[in-house]
């Protein structure tokens, strides 16, 4: 399990982090962090093909009147843009109910003479039943007229702001297109039928020779040129004031505007869209730009630039990102796992950069939107979930040495060993060490004329004092084989001079045998000698147990040579029964006293070793 780990946790952060984004919170801080995009890149050049003809409040105080307007201002309006050159009339209001007859006639009449005006209706959809959905048509006259119009349906995101625009609505099994695809549809031939010509296949629309992306069903991405009032607005009491038209806001002086816009030729061969800024007509929404509100009207003139200057803002592919997030994660599990949380963590806020900035030059260059907080969630998740993995193996490891460890070593030793785990490796290393070998001579005699409580008894007392001796003095014990001891130094936790330790553990376990000696004899019990055997040099050195049980021990020559310098002392008299090779006397030639006894061949070696008895240290 614990070997697919790369694989599962970053597994288990992607559905934890798709789940949390399902959420309208988490949704919204993705929103905003691609907003923060909009910002950072700032307003883009537009073609200037498309200006707004704003109903605001120099409109109201002008024609000092209230909503809504009289229907033969807005014929008035038509006709003066027609005047002017306007291309194409993209009327952001509603004319639904029938008003005064003359002016609604006027109006419907007007716009059919020009032939250049789109009108505006609405589908209303029943957020609790979406069976319910009821189509509001423009005006009778504007129907009997056959005058093309579109809907004006805008749909927020859950935070409110407008960052994609709807192109349709399905009324009747058959798709109702916006004001905007009307405008697209209409730019080249002026025709009532639009719609027949619109093609909806899959995931696009296909509109006279543009093709829209659709990101959300019936949405596409807003690729906003800018904050409000980025397209050129003119005021609408401007465009109807000439010499025919009484102001009565301006008591009695006659400004005649229109004739200098007629002039200017602001007008001429553009897209002009109608519609309320005026904050009391409540057509305003947060876009990703919005320090202030951007009107609807502007919203529509966004739309309808970005498709004919084919800038379509895209999603990436989401199965993609699934993917290459998956990677990431995967790679960072490893790199976490090996490096340091201060390292890691600075790993983590140069990625966390570095998306940010991906993201930015992938939105500028090629309109692509990718998740970015989404993106670092996903990021930090996998190195909080690293940290804490680390934590819980560093925990599993550090009570794995301790129970492994504390009955052989000296308390202060696990505790330095708990500090430096990598020191235990695993399958052997290396290293140079001191090796202590100790046995009772002729113990099987001994055990065979005592009964076996009282052998076990004294062998219990026996073991525990020298354990006591090795552990105080920074040795391990390495194992028990019948009544030998084997003991190391010098690992797994360096020593300065494992070779006078293990001289020292030698001498100290003569003298407390002395001790022992006292005692037994004291106690009306037959005592036994032991010899000690001490070598130093390089052996192999780790866990050399199985996968089932953890062994950490040592082997090689240096080993072999200390069993046999404990075998051979029952062949020398000496005084303390302690022989030590001429390779640990390397380590204390000038710290402890010897004698010299001889050289001995050992078994696979073809020079002798000379071999010497530790008397005291000095």
């Amino acid at each position: 399990m614990k070997r697919i780990r790369f694989l599962y946790y970053p597994l288990i952060v992607v559905v934890i982090v798709k789940i949390m984004f399902s959420f309208g919170f988490f949704q919204s801080l993705e929103y905003k962090a691609q907003d923060s995009l909009f910002r950072m890149r700032g307003t883009k050049p537009i073609s200037n093909d498309i200006v707004i003809v704003a109903i605001d409040d120099n409109s109201f105080q002008a024609l000092n009147t209230t909503w809504p307007f009289s229907r033969d201002l807005h014929a008035k309006l038509i006709d003066n843009l027609s005047r002017a050159g306007a291309k194409q009339i993209v009327f952001d209001i509603e004319f639904l109910e029938q008003s005064n007859p003359m002016s609604d006639l006027n109006l419907a009449s007007t716009a059919a003479m020009h032939q250049n005006t789109i009108f505006a209706g609405k589908v209303l959809i029943n957020d609790k039943n979406a069976e319910h959905v009821q189509k509001q048509t423009p005006m009778q006259d504007i129907v009997d007229l056959d005058i093309p119009w579109g809907i004006v349906n805008m749909s927020a995101d859950t935070d409110g702001f407008i960052r994609r625009y709807t192109c349709y609505e399905m009324f009747d099994n058959s798709p109702v297109y916006t004001i905007g695809v009307a405008s697209i549809a209409n730019s080249r031939v002026y025709q009532s039928n639009y719609s027949d010509f619109v093609k909806l296949a899959g995931k696009h629309i296909a509109v006279a020779d543009k093709t829209i992306p659709l990101s959300f069903k019936n949405k596409c991405y807003l690729n906003y040129y800018g904050p409000a009032k980025t397209f050129a607005h003119y005021s609408y009491s401007s465009v109807i004031d000439d010499s025919a038209t009484v102001m009565p806001g301006y008591q009695g002086i006659e400004l005649d505007e229109f004739y200098d816009l007629l002039d200017s030729g602001v007008f001429r061969n553009k897209t002009v869209l109608v519609g309320a800024t005026i904050d009391e007509l409540h057509d305003q929404f947060p876009t990703p730009f919005s320090k202030t509100y951007t009107d609807g009207v502007e919203i529509h003139a966004n739309f309808i630039e970005m498709v004919l200057n084919d800038d379509f803002l895209y999603a990436i592919n989401p199965y993609l990102f699934l993917l290459l997030e998956l990677l990431l994660l995967m790679g960072l599990w490893f790199a976490f796992k090996y490096f340091k949380p201060q390292l890691g963590a600075l790993l983590l806020a140069g990625l966390i950069v570095g998306h940010y900035f991906l993201s930015y030059q992938l939105f500028k260059a090629n309109y692509l939107q990718v998740p970015i907080f989404q993106a670092i969630v996903a990021l930090i998740m996998i190195y909080l979930v690293s940290l804490i993995s680390h934590y819980i193996d560093t925990l599993r490891e550090k009570r794995f040495i301790r129970s492994a460890f504390q009955q052989y070593m000296a308390p202060e030793l696990v505790n330095e060993l708990l500090k430096n785990p990598k020191s235990l490796t695993y399958g052997g290393s290396q290293q140079e060490l001191s090796v202590l070998f100790s046995d009772i001579r002729s113990f099987t005699t001994y055990s065979e004329s005592h009964k076996p409580d009282e052998t076990v008894q004294i062998l219990k007392e026996y073991l525990t004092e020298m354990v006591n001796i090795i552990i105080r003095n920074k040795g391990i014990l390495d194992k028990f084989v019948g009544d030998e001891i084997m003991a190391l130094f010098g690992t797994p936790v360096k020593l300065e001079n494992h070779a006078l330790s293990a001289c020292r553990v030698a001498l100290e376990m003569r003298e407390r045998m002395t001790e022992l000696h006292s005692k037994w004899k004291a106690e009306g019990r037959e005592i036994f000698e032991i010899g000690i055997g001490v070598n130093t040099g390089f052996a192999v050195v780790g866990n050399l147990g199985s996968e089932q049980i953890f062994d950490y021990t040592a082997i090689g020559d240096t080993i072999n040579l200390g069993a046999r310098l404990e075998a051979i002392n029952k062949e020398y008299e000496t005084k303390n029964k302690i022989i030590i090779s001429e390779f640990t006397l390397a380590h204390v030639q000038d710290l402890v006293e010897v004698n010299y006894l001889d050289e001995v061949k050992v078994k696979g070696k073809n020079n002798a070793v000379k071999i010497y008895e530790l008397i005291r240290i000095k």
